[in-house]
């Protein structure tokens, strides 16, 4: 007889295993299919060569790789799209360029390791562009390409665009009816044409000829009514906001798309791929908006171009007027370069008959312009004791006075802060900190200086030049101006506007509105009349357009002021004597700018000549100038110890890098400018033999910087 559980183990355990083993014999099939190595895609039946641009910035491998397209991958893989490919053991970005029947390669190629997305997102227009960029400016590929197009975002990439809304006709010709030529420069634009201007902008706030978003809107519908694109580059949101509400006033919305950092990423990259797509054919931005996608390119137009927001603080460190002109010069289209000032670049352009000049006749300038006197720098002799104190001439003080009558004043202050730079009283040197060399300053009207760099204090400074310890300020910053003000003026609203609240406009009441440069609100009407404070700091700054910036801060803050038939009144507190005084006087941006060319021709400076500047440890950087081959004629300029930026210099406060001011050094270069090519080509085949041979530390290498000093 069988004991039940011994029956029950008979009967069960071999079922049981039978099941086991059923159970897991799909996973040892699907174990052995796994371990299996896959059959290997074919290749791609038409062009299996995919050209690519790799994201690895070093300059001895700016140059594209060929890999293999499977036949999976080709309808995927067309010129533009970002891939994903194995580069030097590890995966890496890149774009594929174009795609080949053939390879130069000996060996065997890779295989694209994935297409990415199968927008084409670097369109060949871009390319040529960024290629161009690099090459001007002694960079690589891979760094304009980052600056080109905006990282991907797979969500907004999904959804559609929507179409724009394009103006049947060219519109009215507005403020360009007043300019030499403004009308015809339309007409060209919306038949197609290719001309290329420089646009002075007339003086004479709350008038239609000094409406310059409204001249830059109309020029670009006129090209878009002909079924191009046109793109236009201000300095920085505030512009771009104010481009943007004219075309909205002209055509409404949809006719166009903004393109700003402050948008986003998503949102930019949104708007981004509705011009890459077509539904939009005018764009507006700032410096980065350059390399926009658009197809049948019209116009391009930058607006104030000597504005150093416009200059790009990332390698290869390009301008966004150079970036548009080289665009220019390979799509044939039209060109506008607008401001109130001009600087030397636009006015070799027009010296050298590429680009007209678009001008308001000299009499109705003389109409337009406000009143403009020099008030000296003669505080100490006002017959006012608030004028001194608030450290003004007795003739600004009076502007000042008279203006308040009328409407609202504005007051230029080169500087925000309360008092951001100090010097020696004794010898009048800059006073700097004991531990990183930054500028010594006071944040408000208590406590003790400290270093605008590292924050460190200096309750107990002393100058190691005269062994002085008493300070003083070469000039005030705008807190501090408009709390001087404050008391001058009692009774007066006083209200700021600079980089911590930026105000778009004021009202045309009275009221005192201190801004720095670049700050400026618009006053309805215009403002009464303007000061100009600390002229002399501006024109005794270091740097080679020293005398441009001033003159451009100048013109652009005078511009927001009613015509002397109005009485508007500007006073400039500077020497009357200089040259760029007197040009404001006359109210004379071409002459000045005419002057300043002169000069740079003189000195061999650009735009008369290519320069660039190589900073750097000083042991990298004499191994680099050892590995340049120049071309004949170059003058090199050093090394020497890098300088440290003055204040109130571009690039003065930065944060350095405590402790090797001793080890770094500059040097310059100087060519005439139809060698400016081949000092670029040199200057990238330096730094690619030091890539390829990973010698020593890296040099930064910028070709014409708009800051040097």
């Amino acid at each position: 007889m069988t004991h039940p559980g011994a029956e029950m183990s008979g009967v069960e355990g071999p079922g049981a295993h039978a099941g086991q083993a059923g159970d897991q014999l799909p996973l040892v099939r699907a174990s052995v299919r796994r371990s299996r190595p896959k059959p290997p895609d074919p290749p791609a039946a038409v062009l299996p060569v995919a050209r690519v641009a790799v994201d690895v910035p070093l300059a001895h491998l700016d140059r594209l790789f060929d890999y293999a397209v499977s036949e999976r991958q080709s309808a995927a893989a067309v010129p533009g799209v970002r891939v994903r490919v194995r580069f030097a053991g590890r995966l890496v970005d890149g774009f594929v360029l174009d795609r080949a029947a053939t390879t130069e390669h000996p060996g065997r190629l890779a295989r694209l390791h994935r297409v990415v997305s199968a927008e084409p997102v670097l369109t060949p227009q871009v390319a040529r562009l960024a290629r161009a960029v690099a090459d001007r400016y002694a960079g690589t590929l891979a760094d304009v390409v980052r600056l080109a197009v905006p990282p991907r975002h797979a969500a907004v990439e999904a959804a559609a665009s929507t179409g724009g809304k394009l103006p049947p006709t060219a519109p009215e010709p507005g403020p360009w009816a007043a300019l030499s030529a403004g009308e015809a420069f339309l007409a060209a634009l919306a038949a197609g044409g290719s001309a290329r201007a420089v646009l002075q902008v007339p003086p004479g706030a709350g008038t239609v000829a000094a409406d310059w978003p409204d001249a830059l809107a109309r020029a670009a519908l006129a090209t878009a009514s002909g079924g191009r694109g046109a793109l236009l580059v201000v300095p920085d949101a505030r512009d771009a906001q104010r481009l943007d509400a004219a075309l909205r006033t002209i055509a409404g919305a949809g006719s166009h798309v903004l393109l700003s950092a402050d948008l986003g990423p998503a949102e930019r990259y949104r708007r981004w791929l509705a011009v890459l797509r077509g539904a939009v054919r005018v764009v507006v931005g700032t410096r980065a908006a350059a390399f926009a996608p658009l197809a049948d390119l019209g116009l391009v137009a930058v607006w104030d171009d000597g504005d150093d927001l416009h200059a790009e603080p990332r390698a290869p460190y390009p301008h966004a007027r150079e970036v548009l002109l080289l665009r220019a010069h390979d799509t044939g289209c039209a060109a506008l370069l607008a401001g109130h000032a001009r600087t030397a670049e636009a006015q070799h352009l027009v010296a050298s008959g590429w680009a007209a000049a678009l001008e308001v006749p000299r009499a109705q300038v003389r109409r337009l312009a406000p009143r403009i006197r020099p008030a000296g720098e003669d505080a100490e002799r006002a017959g006012d004791a608030a004028a001194r104190a608030a450290r003004l001439p007795s003739l600004a003080w009076r502007t000042a006075r008279d203006g308040l009558a009328r409407g609202p004043v504005l007051v230029q202050v080169p500087r925000s802060g309360y008092l951001p730079w100090m010097s020696c009283a004794a010898c009048r040197e800059p006073a700097r900190c004991r531990h990183c060399h930054g500028p010594l300053g006071l944040s408000g009207n208590s406590g003790h200086p400290s270093c605008a760099w590292c924050g460190q204090a200096h309750p107990d400074w002393t100058c190691p030049h005269c062994r002085g310890s008493r300070l003083r300020a070469p000039g005030a910053g705008s807190r501090r101006t408009a709390e001087e003000l404050g008391r001058a003026f009692p009774g007066v609203p006083v209200r700021t506007s600079w980089a911590d609240g930026t105000l778009e406009t004021v009202p045309g009441e009275p009221a005192l509105v201190v801004a720095t440069p670049g700050a400026e609100p618009v006053a309805a009407g215009g403002y009464a009349a303007a000061l100009l404070l600390d002229g002399s700091l501006l024109l005794q700054r270091h740097g080679l357009r020293a005398a441009e910036e001033a003159i451009r801060r100048w013109f652009a803050a005078a511009a927001l002021v009613r015509a002397g038939d109005a009485g508007g009144t500007v006073a400039v507190v500077a020497p009357a004597g200089t040259p760029v005084v007197q040009a404001l006087l006359r109210w004379d941006p071409a002459g000045a700018a005419e002057r300043e060319l002169a000069e740079r021709r003189e000195l061999a400076f650009p735009p008369a000549a290519r320069l660039a500047e190589l900073s750097g440890v000083a042991e990298d950087l004499v191994d680099l100038l050892a590995t340049l081959h120049l071309p004949p004629g170059a003058d090199v300029l050093g090394p020497v110890p890098a300088p440290l930026p003055s204040p109130g210099t571009a690039g003065g406060g930065g944060v350095a890098d405590a402790g090797d001011h001793g080890d770094r050094a500059r040097a310059l270069i100087r060519v005439p400018r139809r060698q400016g090519a081949q000092l670029s080509r040199a200057l990238q085949g330096a730094q690619g033999v030091r890539s390829a041979r990973r010698s020593g530390g890296h040099v930064r290498v910028r070709v014409d910087p708009v800051d040097l000093a």
